[in-house]
C-alpha cells in the first residue's frame, strides 16, 4: 500500500518523526514500507483498503517506550492509532479511522505480570492474547477459567476495552477490568482506581476509586493508551452441565427470551447466554455454494430443507450452568421445568467435571478458538464479514420486534440472514453477521447500503450499536443526539484538554479532536 500522509503533514516532517521513533524504539520496530502498511490494512474492508490506510506502524515494548512515542508524536504532530493486537475482525482490524495515522502497535507488550488464583484476577499487558493467557493457566494448573470471544487470536485487554463479549458468567468483559495503567497524550502515566496509591494491595480487586472513577473512560476511547490492566477471572467450577435446546421456529425467540431473562436475573443461569440462528452451524459445515449455489439470499423453502437435512432447529442453543454438583443439578431442574411447556424434544445434557478434558471449540468453558472465524469463508472468494450489533432490552417483545425488522431489511437487500442474541443481563446484544465477497463490487455496495438502512431503522426505534466498523463510527456517533450531542461534546472537551494536538486515535468512535475536526464525516464507507 502506497504512503498516505496524515492531513496537513509534509513528507519532511513525517520523515523526521520516523527517525525520532527509530531512535526511541529501534529501527526494526518502526515499519513504513508498502508491505508493512499492507499488514495493517483492514482485510475485511467494505471497499478499498486505502480508505483507512496507515502511514506505518511503531511497536514499543515497554511503558517507557510508549511514553517516548507519544512525546515524539506530539513534537511532530503525528497522529497515532492504538491497537493491542489488531485482531478486531469485522470492525476494522488494525486500520486507523483517519487515513495516514501511524499505528501504535502494542503487540510486543505481551507480559503476563501476575495471576492470582486465590482471588481470581490477572494483571496483563495489551499484547497478551486469549490463547497466551489460557496456555499460561493450563501450564501452571491454576484453578481458573477464562471468558473468551469468538476470536482466540485477539487481545484480552483489547477485547475488553472495545466492549467485547464472551459466553461464561464473566462474559461482559469490560466489567472485568479493574485497575489500569494508562499513558496520556502528554506522556504522563496514571493508574486508575486504588492503583493511584503507591503499592496499593487492592488495586485490582476494588472496582472504584477514591473520588471519581476513570476506568471506563479509557474503554472505546482515544483519551489514553492502556499499557496494563487487571482482569477478573472466574474460579474454575467443580462441575458444569451443558443443556442443549433446539428451538424450532424463528419467532420462538420471543418466548425463549421471556423464559431465559428471569432465570438470568435471578442467577439460576449465570452465563452470558448465546442464542445463534441456524446459519452459524452451516458456516462450519461448508461454504454457501455447497448448500445454495444461486445468487441472492437463500429462500425460506430451502432454509427449511436444510434444517431437515442437517437436523437443525432455527435456533440451536447451548446453555451452561456452573458450580457445585448438587447446586448445578438443582439449577438444571429449574431450567428444564421452565422450558418444558414449550419444547417437544427432550433437553440434552452433557456434564463436565473438574479434571475432565475440554472440547477445543467450547467457548462456554473458556477455551479460546478460531473456529467461529470460519464464517468468513461462507460466501467464497475474498470472504469478509461485518457485524451490525444493536443492544435491545432482554424482553421477548423487544427482541422479536428487532428480529422481524432487521430480517425484513436484510431480506429486502437479498442477503442471507444470520443473527444471534446474547443475553448479558437486562440487555441483549443482537449481532447480525453480514457476509460478502470483497471482490464482488455489487455485494460490497449492497452491504454498505444495507448497513446504513439497519442503522437508520434501529435508531428510529430507540436502539443503538455497541460497536461498529471504522467506516460507520461517525454515523453511529450521530445517533446519540440527545441535547445536541451533549455526550459527544463533553467527551471532545475532555479530549481537547488531555490531547490538544489530537495525536491519539483521532475519530475513534466519532470523537474528533479540534486538531482534526474537519475530518469528521470523511473516509466513510
Amino acid at each position: 500500500m502506497k504512503l498516505v500522509l496524515p492531513p496537513g503533514m509534509s513528507p519532511q516532517r513525517f520523515d523526521a518523526a520516523v527517525k525520532a521513533l527509530q531512535a526511541a524504539v529501534g529501527a526494526g520496530w518502526v515499519m513504513t514500507s508498502d508491505e508493512d502498511r499492507d499488514a495493517y490494512a483492514d482485510i475485511y474492508a467494505p471497499g478499498p483498503e486505502t480508505l483507512w490506510s496507515a502511514s506505518g506502524a511503531v511497536a514499543p515494548s515497554t511503558v517507557e517506550e510508549v511514553q517516548a512515542v507519544v512525546r515524539i508524536a506530539n513534537e511532530h504532530k503525528l497522529p497515532l492509532w492504538t491497537v493491542a493486537r489488531g485482531k478486531n475482525l469485522g470492525y476494522g482490524t488494525a486500520a486507523p479511522r483517519m487515513p495516514g495515522c501511524m499505528v501504535l502497535d502494542l503487540g510486543r507488550m505481551n507480559r503476563i505480570l501476575e495471576v492470582d488464583p486465590e482471588l481470581g484476577y490477572c494483571v496483563i499487558e495489551p499484547g497478551v492474547g486469549f490463547i497466551d493467557l489460557y496456555e499460561h493457566i493450563q501450564r501452571e494448573k491454576l484453578p481458573l477459567m477464562m471468558s473468551v470471544p469468538g476470536n482466540g487470536w485477539g487481545s484480552v485487554l483489547g477485547n475488553a476495552l472495545d466492549h467485547g463479549i464472551g459466553y461464561t458468567p464473566y462474559g461482559v468483559h469490560a466489567s472485568n477490568l479493574c485497575g489500569m495503567e494508562v499513558v496520556l497524550a502528554n506522556g504522563d502515566v496514571v493508574r486508575t482506581g486504588l492503583g493511584a496509591m503507591e503499592n496499593n494491595k487492592a488495586a485490582h480487586l476494588f472496582p472504584f476509586s477514591y473520588g471519581p472513577s476513570w476506568d471506563q473512560m479509557f474503554t472505546q476511547s482515544n483519551l489514553g493508551v492502556v499499557t496494563k490492566a487487571g482482569m477478573w477471572l472466574m474460579p474454575e467450577p467443580e462441575t458444569s452441565v451443558e443443556l442443549n435446546l433446539e428451538i424450532p421456529q424463528a419467532e420462538d425467540i420471543a418466548w425463549v427470551i421471556d423464559t431465559l431473562t428471569p432465570l438470568r436475573l435471578n442467577r439460576i443461569i449465570d452465563q452470558s447466554i448465546f442464542i445463534p440462528s441456524w446459519l452459524g452451524k452451516m458456516t462450519i459445515l461448508g461454504q454457501r455454494k455447497d448448500f445454495w449455489d444461486k445468487p441472492g439470499a437463500i429462500p425460506d423453502w430451502r432454509v427449511q430443507e436444510l434444517l431437515k437435512e442437517h437436523k437443525l432447529s432455527y435456533w440451536n442453543m447451548q446453555l451452561r450452568l456452573y458450580g457445585e454438583e448438587s447446586v448445578t443439578k438443582a439449577k438444571a431442574a429449574v431450567v428444564k421445568a421452565a422450558f418444558a411447556p414449550h419444547l417437544k424434544t427432550p433437553i440434552g445434557e452433557r456434564w463436565w467435571r473438574k479434571g475432565d478434558p475440554t472440547n477445543v471449540m467450547d467457548l462456554t468453558l473458556g477455551v479460546p478458538s478460531a473456529v467461529p472465524l470460519q464464517m468468513g469463508d461462507w460466501v467464497g472468494g475474498r470472504s469478509a464479514h461485518m457485524g451490525f450489533s444493536p443492544v435491545v432490552p432482554a424482553t421477548g417483545k423487544h427482541v422479536l420486534d428487532q428480529m422481524r425488522r432487521s430480517r425484513k431489511i436484510i431480506n429486502d437487500h437479498d442477503v442471507d440472514f444470520y443473527a444471534s442474541f446474547t443475553i448479558g443481563g437486562r440487555f441483549c446484544n443482537n449481532v447480525n453477521m453480514l457476509m460478502y465477497d470483497r471482490d464482488n463490487d455489487k455485494q460490497v455496495e449492497t452491504i454498505k447500503t444495507l448497513f446504513n438502512a439497519l442503522i437508520a431503522d434501529a435508531a428510529a426505534h430507540g436502539y443503538a450499536e455497541y460497536r461498529t466498523h471504522l467506516g460507520w463510527m461517525d454515523a453511529i456517533s450521530n445517533t446519540f443526539g440527545f441535547n445536541n450531542h451533549a455526550m459527544r461534546r463533553m467527551t471532545e472537551q475532555v479530549k481537547n484538554t488531555l490531547d490538544p494536538n489530537g495525536i491519539l486515535s483521532p475519530g475513534k468512535n466519532g470523537i474528533w479532536p479540534s486538531a482534526y475536526a474537519d475530518q469528521r464525516g470523511k473516509a466513510l464507507a
